[in-house]
């Protein structure tokens, strides 16, 4: 690789691998699983991004959380408790953020990706390949399996 071509690689890694490392492991609920995600994410970017590529940054979000919901499916996945390296500001976010990870993984899903991530519905809609009601419905239960769990200490389901 040329050393232009080495310094834009470096820049698109450094400016996109933090948001796409919290999405994917609002999804996927593991550090490891997340990383991996991200760098397969990556690794697709170099062998089948379109040339021209206008927003690469929309198209590895697309990717990273296609390869999560993949890695979703696979038999041997387990959910892993929160990880202690997490960095939050106190036991109070430490206890917001256990709660969340109970949630199911579409429900962190469509919560980080409209809160944390600012993606509208109709752009969450297509990363999921869901419709926008759909969306809006699961942003709607997962408020309220959410607040359940905070408020009460409840099941999730």
């Amino acid at each position: 690789m040329a050393e232009t071509g080495r310094t834009d690689w470096e820049a698109l890694v450094t400016k996109h691998e933090h948001r796409l490392y919290r999405a994917a492991l609002a999804i996927l609920g593991s550090p490891q699983e997340a990383e991996d995600a991200v760098q397969d994410a990556f690794l697709r970017y170099l062998e089948k991004a379109p040339p021209g590529l206008e927003h690469p940054g929309a198209w590895l979000m697309r990717v990273t959380v296609n390869g999560a919901k993949s890695r979703l499916r696979l038999k041997w996945r387990q959910v892993v408790p929160l990880p202690e390296e997490l960095e939050v500001q106190g036991p109070e976010e430490r206890q917001e953020l256990e709660e969340l990870w109970r949630l199911p993984a579409r429900d962190r899903a469509v919560l980080h990706l409209f809160y944390y991530e600012g993606y509208p519905t109709a752009e969450i809609a297509k990363l999921l390949g869901v419709a926008p009601g759909t969306v809006r419905s699961r942003l709607t239960r997962a408020k309220e399996k959410l607040r359940t769990l905070l408020l009460e200490g409840g099941d999730p389901t």
